[in-house]
């Protein structure tokens, strides 16, 4: 593809040529063993996601918009089309909030990775390792694209998950449908053109942030369905005159350092990276969660001991915690709990914990809870890591006039903090059992582990069957 002028080399066709030509043997063993570990937690997040109301409710509306389909959706027992059921999979695997997140980035890469992954291998009957493979690639390109921004699509309001999945979905799809380099080049030319996603969800708890891999998948998919077909892109949709960063950053787009979106491929494996998550609550307040807990276990603190409490987070997180603060403070539902500082401290704090049981309506109507998170504050960590890592602190003062601290530097689930592998199924199994029940679960787990055996088709009929009864 001929060269339009912008800074040499081109990383649309860098990354390209590093999806096409990517062989399983070219992947260290350690990488590939993480890969579907990352992917078996992803899909345990996906079975607990799919006993929930967005679930079903997604699920109905996309058989209205366009019927059924021969397409696989994880643990509901159902078919859609395949770009609706790649969409409904992004959206279980993201939906709860609990699946794994590119620290330097700030993305959801298995959620934006996977399902056009998935949904390509089923309907190629693709081998297994030809799945995984493509996955790989495509969670190279996600992170890529948020380790270039550098935060900057959200300091503008964009979330970046939502933005960085259009490209990674298409080099998983193309990958599997046979596409070249240049034609993979041409489909992230495409994906420029329709790459978005709001935050304003934030304001009010509203679903859009589910649905926003999922979008994602459809649109890689199709972007690489008709560059496959011919279909030209353009040729610099990353750094452009008129590329993603200066779309969507602006001014803030001349710090972009482009190296970074093909830098290392092959060498430096950012899936490594990905972290994976012990609380099913944004990433910005896991550290927030653990200094709680540690504040309560230490000191013996009770609800009613505690006077204030500040949380402390990067500044520029602040407002995505704490605003509008009477939703902040009370949250009328889950996903408006899952952003919330004051809720996390208070949930900490006050129990000691943080699982989807803490989720769930009457929980969220704890005394103890709400009290505590009409006391709690935020103010700027002087010390934080972020974005390489989401640190977070909680200071609490009591009653009786005694301070104390705690503090996370590095979230656990990331960096040296990173949960092992045996973690992860034990995280798989916790989600995944009370869903489908120990036995599915079971096989599902030795499905996923097992991937490189296994065809596409052989793969999905053992992630699609719900729980018996389930009405799905």
């Amino acid at each position: 593809m001929p060269d339009s002028g912008g800074p040499a080399p081109n990383p649309a066709e860098r990354l390209a040529a590093f999806a096409a030509e990517l062989r399983a043997g070219d992947v260290p063993a350690a990488v590939r063993e993480r890969a579907r570990h990352l992917i078996l937690d992803a899909l345990g997040v996906a079975a607990a996601s799919s006993r929930q109301e967005f679930a079903r409710v997604m699920l109905e509306g996309f058989r209205a918009a366009g019927g059924g389909g021969g397409s696989g959706v994880v643990a509901m027992g159902a078919r859609l089309s395949l770009r609706d059921a790649a969409a409904l999979n992004a959206a279980l695997i993201h939906g709860l909030d609990f699946d794994d997140t590119h620290p330097g980035a700030v993305v959801h890469c298995t959620a934006v990775s996977l399902p056009a992954a998935l949904a390509l291998g089923e309907e190629r009957d693709a081998p297994g390792a030809e799945i995984l493979t493509a996955y790989i690639a495509a969670m190279e390109c996600a992170a890529r694209i948020g380790l270039a921004a550098d935060y900057g699509f959200h300091r503008r309001g964009f979330h970046a998950t939502g933005i960085a999945g259009h490209f990674s979905s298409a080099l998983a799809a193309g990958r599997l449908m046979g596409l070249d380099a240049p034609a993979l080049a041409s489909a992230q030319g495409v994906c420029v053109s329709t790459a978005a996603a709001s935050r304003e969800f934030w304001s009010d708890g509203a679903w859009n942030k589910r649905l926003h891999p999922g979008w994602a998948a459809q649109a890689g998919i199709t972007a690489a369905g008709l560059a496959g077909a011919g279909f030209k892109g353009c040729e610099r949709p990353y750094d452009g005159r008129f590329g993603l960063f200066r779309m969507l950053m602006g001014e803030e787009a001349d710090g972009v350092d482009y190296a970074l979106l093909a830098g290392g491929l092959g060498e430096r494996w950012e899936l490594l990276e990905s972290a994976v998550k012990p609380f099913p609550t944004c990433h910005y307040t896991h550290a927030i969660i653990d200094s709680a807990i540690a504040l309560r276990r230490d000191h013996g603190l009770e609800p009613d001991d505690i006077a204030r409490i500040t949380v402390l987070v990067h500044e520029d997180l602040i407002a995505a915690l704490m605003e509008p603060e009477a939703l902040k403070r009370s949250p009328p539902e889950d996903y408006a709990a899952r952003f919330s500082a004051p809720w996390a401290a208070a949930c900490g704090l006050a129990l000691g914990r943080l699982g989807l049981a803490e989720l769930e309506p009457e929980a969220l109507q704890d005394p103890r809870v709400l009290a505590l998170a009409a006391r709690a504050g935020c103010r700027p960590d002087p010390d934080s890591l972020f974005p390489r890592y989401f640190s977070a602190g909680v200071e609490v003062e009591t009653r009786s006039g005694a301070r104390f601290r705690h503090h996370e530097a590095v979230n656990r689930g990331a960096g040296d903090r990173a949960l092992s592998n045996a973690e992860i199924v034990e995280k798989f199994h916790a989600n995944a059992a009370p869903a489908l029940g120990e036995a599915r679960a079971g096989a599902m787990a030795a499905h996923v582990l097992d991937m490189e055996g296994l065809t596409g088709r052989e793969l999905m009929e053992g992630l699609i069957p719900a729980a018996p009864g389930c009405g799905l």
